[in-house]
């Protein structure tokens, strides 16, 4: 598999970016984990909540980054964490964990509140800053024209 693939199956579309657009979908992150940080008293569902959200904007980052984005088709954060495998996590290292991460999230969403301890509020917290700061190495490695 490759993202082009993942073109041909319509789960991507080919896409250029700009350093503009990298630098806009970075803060996005960047104001996650702050909120992540500011956090202590909300309960463990939100600070997981934000945490997620600063994962699934890295990962974001990454595929716009390579030139792509995620349709709109259904399964978008599924595709763009999974993406990951082609940027800033080729071994898979972390993809699991997000993957669980964002299923916990969604159930603590729609189903039901109270299912994350905050331990894993805090694991998740600590994944978040990891994704983000391997994003970003990665796109100065392969890319660093997006970064101004």
């Amino acid at each position: 598999m490759s993202l082009d693939t993942w073109v041909q199956n319509r789960w991507l579309e080919k896409l250029e970016s700009s350093p503009q657009e990298i630098k806009d979908l970075l803060s996005v992150a960047d104001r996650d984990l702050e909120d992540y940080g500011l956090a202590e008293k909300l309960s463990a569902d939100a600070r997981l909540t934000l945490a997620y959200g600063a994962m699934i904007s890295a990962a974001r980052v990454a595929l716009r980054a390579a030139g792509y984005r995620a349709t709109r088709a259904g399964n978008e954060h599924y595709r763009t964490i999974d993406a990951l495998e082609f940027t800033a996590d080729p071994e898979k290292k972390v993809i699991p964990t997000i993957q669980a991460i964002r299923s916990k999230r969604n159930q603590g969403s729609y189903e039901v509140s109270g299912r994350v301890s905050d331990r894993e509020a805090e694991s998740a917290g600590r994944l978040a800053q990891k994704v983000r700061q391997a994003v970003e190495k990665w796109i100065r490695t392969t890319h660093p024209e997006l970064l101004e």
